[in-house]
């Protein structure tokens, strides 16, 4: 079984990579689903109805988040009423919307179970994300053998430690957050496949994702500045393609996807 996930799709640049890259890919690899981190779709930070309806169109199955997930007013409404769309998991109970699902694949033929996470090392702190796979793993095991998890984190080393600590009980923890795809990607000794960052969906010519001056003048002056999304120039699809083994849910394979438009 193939799985496509998508690193995380920045502002309009993003949006335009994955509605014009999407597409070829899912015709080459014929994927069973199609996970996309949209947490940044939205104008650079943060999600929306229509962006997210954006991503479903352009191919995905699901969405993903991260700790911008609340940035945009429309996002507990979207997260409220679509199953597709999961904020972390790790937040409190009676947050709106679900952190992770299973869902069928586009055969009919079998389901995938998906998770998002947020770390707690540089970020928000919430409830504990290695504690938190424990539970979603005991119910998940029930309905699919295949669980993927996107692991939304700054610091490497949590990344490492979360998918050692997953090792043999998931499929693929695939970090995502940093926007820099990582050239590590491996199946670890019990069958899970890891990548510290699948990178990012968005404007080639930026600091990862928005407009070089405005970051540049952050760097020198330590003044607020507006970080956008540049308006044109080159765009990049980042990703990873995995091949799962849809009786035991040992990875196979996993490619790191970087397509330049």
């Amino acid at each position: 079984m193939v799985i496509i996930h998508v690193g995380d799709v920045v502002g309009k640049p993003g949006r335009r990579a994955i509605s014009r890259l999407l597409p070829g890919l899912v015709k080459e690899h014929q994927p069973a689903l199609v996970i996309v981190n949209g947490e940044n779709v939205a104008g650079g930070s943060g999600i929306t109805i229509s962006t997210a309806e954006e991503l479903f169109a352009a191919g995905a199955d699901v969405i993903t988040t991260g700790n911008h997930v609340w940035t945009q007013r429309e996002a507990e409404k979207l997260i409220a009423k679509d199953s597709r769309v999961l904020r972390p998991a790790n937040y409190p109970p009676g947050t709106p919307g679900s952190g992770a699902g299973v869902f069928p694949v586009r055969s009919g033929a079998g389901k995938v179970g998906v998770v998002c996470m947020l770390g707690r090392v540089f970020m928000r702190e919430l409830d504990c994300p290695f504690r938190g796979m424990d539970e979603i793993i005991e119910w998940m095991r029930h309905e699919t053998s295949i669980i993927v998890v996107d692991l939304h984190a700054e610091a490497t080393s949590e990344k490492n430690a979360f998918s050692r600590y997953l090792d043999g009980r998931v499929s693929a923890v695939l970090g995502t957050h940093t926007h820099v795809q990582t050239a590590d990607e491996r199946i670890l000794p019990g069958g899970t496949a890891h990548i510290t960052d699948v990178g990012m969906t968005g404007a080639t010519e930026s600091i990862i994702g928005v407009e070089i001056e405005p970051v540049l003048k952050r760097f020198v002056t330590q003044m607020p500045a507006r970080f956008d999304p540049p308006k044109s120039g080159p765009v990049v699809l980042c990703g990873a393609v995995l091949e799962v083994d849809p009786e035991s849910g040992r990875t196979w394979q996993i490619k790191r996807i970087n397509e330049e438009l």
